[in-house]
């Protein structure tokens, strides 16, 4: 140590030592700059920096050398060969370029030490080298531990310096890293110079390729001009870099601050790096500092305060481990009262991201589409989806002990109520019945609707027997029937329930709904307003009825259908005015079936439609061949007069067959005018329009039959058989027939009793003033081939 310092004190200029370690500090302040430049990019530009940052520092050093040689006072004259300083000049650049690629390659310390040390080494290569080159009348003797000592130090300190340099890139750390380099080049290169002890010898001198220390002066000076440049290009480059740097933060933190994520990224180590407003606000942490803190300290201070569920420690050591394994974690928490989706993304290197979205918003609208999709839109009853996952959960949980039914509602009349008064307020129908409903179950029970007006009950109770599901049916039924009061219309409609029982009708929902349906249909069948239980035969009868739809839907094509004709009578005159056109189904196999038993399953299927067409265009077929110009009256099913087409087949029929217009009497029912009274009203006005005439039937059944025929001008009314069969016995049969022949009287109506059988109902007609009448009295209904023994036969007095 005492040799280094006599030979700084003493043998050297310290103008120039001062000039020395001025360019020191200058080259070693713009390499710590652009290593920091390196160290933020990334491939080419990344080359560039390095190359451009080791030609700066290698200069720098080469520099420093030989200003402070020129300060050194060797006591003889000198030279410096040139090959040998420019060879210096050439590993301090290359080795300073090896160092910053080996610091550059790794984030880890120790490799980042290793690329220090390695430009600690070029320092020492330069020096030595510079030293090979000066030419003196001497010899160099070396001290090998000084020499050592001065590659050690070199080393540490550049190792040091790069270490302050990676750690943070702030005026403090750039600072404390220059002053570590500087100390690296002059403390080795002093140092180095204390390892000198020169032997004088006059034989040794210089070649022709040294050069003097005036011209070595002038090239120093170049080189420490070339620095500055070199600095000055490097700090306007630095400048513009750090400009568009600048430029990208800004318009990072932009984007970060407009984002409608939260967004916090944390090193390898927990530590926050960066974090938008948005996640202050979503996590509520506006009162506490956050960057540079560990995730760890945030967490133990959020627990101490009550702000935290669960362990930190855990959650965290969690969350790195993920993040170092690459794992990306989504999970949805819970803050103030809304619901976030937290995403943990890992980052290349180390470290993650973690982006936290608010979904409270989209979970309710998830919430509201599944609920949408597995209820029903008009009542908020579960639908059929629900309702099938609700059963198929019932019966899996069940006990032997337990009870459950499944009830099958159908609405009675609902569908007259619809057509005739809207759908709106069918649908304010619908949702009084679906509330009534609610008001009759347990908790322990569903109510679902399955559409239209089907709703469908299960219930479920333990230990209990099939007498509590008739208590529940008859309460429903009971329930339902009661008046509505709905947008100022006092409605009555019923309820037809059909039930099943698990297990013993059925272990499954399609079982059990489809027994439970055989029971509706029974329940129907028996008069309506009523419930049914499912009995073993029921399935039976529904295959019977499944295999008569079957050969209905053949009977037109193989031609089972016969029209019969029953005469209509003038009760003045007791002479044949009319038939009534009735079909007849002569099946291949069955012989004659009633009429009863295929009429409704043909209106329930719509094969009324094609049946009813047939019997239209054979009835005018058949009366145009009749002798005498008597009417023919077909029946029109409220089906055939939803068929827009039906005015058009009226008027084919009659154009095939020759027929008069005024020949033909269309029969309605008072249930084809609670359909939609405009639209049916315009399609009698049309048939009326070119001399059909209009009959209408069954009247005084409905409730609303006077406004019907002040609505539309018939031609004639039809008695119902009800009133005609108790004439003679009951008083009040007698009534409504004197009250209905009046009516037809005043408002010059043909009316017409049916259903007569005795001489007794014909002569109370007679007085009454009837106009004409029809029944087994006088005829069955007869083939076709015998209505001209019907016309030219008078009537036999006996009692049919």
């Amino acid at each position: 140590m005492y040799r280094v310092l006599t030979c700084l004190t003493s043998e050297h200029d310290w103008r120039l030592v001062v000039l020395a370690g001025t360019i020191c500090w200058l080259a070693s302040a713009v390499a710590i700059s652009l290593f920091h430049r390196a160290r933020a990019s990334r491939g080419r530009t990344r080359a560039i920096w390095i190359g451009l940052d080791a030609a700066v520092g290698g200069c720098g050093i080469w520099a420093t050398h030989f200003v402070a040689m020129l300060a050194y006072d060797p006591g003889a004259g000198a030279g410096y060969s040139i090959p040998v300083t420019l060879l210096s000049l050439v590993f301090a650049i290359g080795i300073v370029a090896v160092g910053l690629c080996i610091a550059l390659s790794s984030a880890r310390w120790p490799v980042v030490a290793i690329g220090g040390a390695v430009i600690g080494a070029g320092v020492a290569a330069m020096h030595y080298t510079g030293m090979a080159a000066l030419e003196l009348p001497a010899f160099i003797v070396w001290s090998p531990g000084i020499v050592v000592t001065s590659i050690v130090l070199g080393s540490v300190f550049a190792a040091m310096a790069l270490l302050v340099a990676v750690r943070r890139d702030n005026p403090a750390h750039t600072l404390g890293a220059t002053g570590l380099l500087t100390v690296a080049i002059v403390s080795h290169h002093f140092t180095a110079m204390g390892a000198v002890t020169l032997i004088p010898d006059p034989t040794l001198g210089t070649d022709g390729l040294s050069i003097s220390p005036t011209a070595l002066s002038f090239l120093t000076a170049v080189a420490a001009f070339a620095i500055l440049g070199l600095s000055l290009l490097a700090a306007m480059i630095d400048r513009r870099a750090k400009g568009e740097l600048h430029q990208q933060k800004v318009l990072l933190d932009t984007a970060l601050d407009n984002m409608s994520q939260g967004l916090c990224m944390f090193d390898a180590d927990g530590r926050i790096l960066l974090f938008n407003q948005r996640y202050v606000e979503l996590m509520d942490r506006s009162g506490m500092p956050l960057q540079g803190r560990l995730l760890i300290d945030v967490l133990r201070e959020l627990k101490s305060v009550g702000e935290w569920d669960g362990d930190p420690d855990e959650f965290f050591a969690a969350v790195v481990a993920d993040a170092k394994a690459g794992n990306t974690v989504t999970k949805s928490i819970g803050r103030n009262g809304r619901s976030l989706r937290v995403v943990d993304q890992p980052m290349k290197g180390g470290g993650w991201v973690a982006t936290f979205e608010d979904i409270t918003e989209w979970q309710a609208a998830q919430e509201q589409i599944s609920h949408m999709a597995r209820h029903d839109a008009l009542t908020n009853l579960p639908n059929r989806t629900l309702f099938r996952e609700q059963l198929e959960k019932a019966l899996r949980l069940a006990k032997r002990s337990d009870q459950l039914a499944v009830l099958c509602l159908d609405l009675d009349h609902f569908k007259d109520i619809n057509d005739s008064l809207g759908h709106p307020v069918g649908d304010a129908l619908l949702k009084e019945v679906a509330r009534r409903l609610g008001e009759c179950i347990t908790e322990n029970d569903t109510v679902a609707r399955l559409g239209g007006d089907e709703f469908v009950i299960v219930q479920f109770c333990s230990d209990c027997d099939p007498s509590a599901v008739a208590l529940l049916a008859s309460h429903v039924v009971e329930k339902v029937s009661a008046p509505y009061e709905i947008a100022g219309h006092q409605l009555v409609i019923g309820v037809s329930i059909g039930i099943s029982l698990a297990p013993e009708d059925g272990k499954n929902p399609d079982e059990l709904l489809k027994k439970a349906d055989l029971a509706l249909y029974r329940a129907k069948e028996d008069g309506r307003g009523t419930y049914r239980f499912f009995e073993t035969g029921m399935d039976a009868r529904a295959q019977a009825r499944r295999l008569l739809e079957l050969d209905l839907r053949a009977a037109l094509q193989r031609g089972e259908f016969e029209v019969y004709y029953q005469p209509i009578r003038d009760v003045a005159k007791d002479v044949v005015v009319g038939f009534e056109a009735l079909v007849r189904w002569n099946h291949s196999l069955r012989g004659m079936i009633s009429p009863a038993n295929f009429i409704p399953l043909a209106e329930e299927t719509g094969l009324i439609v094609p049946i009813g067409d047939w019997v239209l265009r054979r009835a005018c077929i058949d009366a145009a061949q009749w002798s005498q110009d008597v009417g023919v009256a077909v029946n029109l099913s409220p089906v055939q007069f939803k068929n827009p087409n039906l005015v058009s087949t009226v008027k084919e029929a009659l154009k095939a067959s020759g027929l008069p217009a005024h020949r033909l009497e269309l029969e309605i029912t008072e249930s084809v005018l609670l359909q939609n009274s405009e639209a049916t009203l315009s399609v009698l006005h049309e048939l009326r329009a070119f001399g059909v005439r209009i009959s209408l039937d069954d009247f005084g059944t409905g409730y609303s039959s006077l406004s019907y025929l002040r609505s539309f001008p018939f031609d004639k009314i039809k008695i119902d058989r009800s009133f005609v069969t108790e004439l003679a016995t009951r008083d009040d049969s007698m009534a409504i027939v004197r009250a209905v022949t009046g009516l037809g009287k005043s408002l010059g109506i043909v009316t017409t009793a049916e259903g007569v059988e005795t001489d007794a109902q014909f002569d109370l007609l007679r007085q009454e003033g009837c106009t004409q009448a029809q029944g087994y009295l006088f005829s069955p209904p007869r083939p076709a081939a015998e209505v001209e023994t019907m016309l030219l036969k008078p009537r036999a007095r006996v009692v049919a």
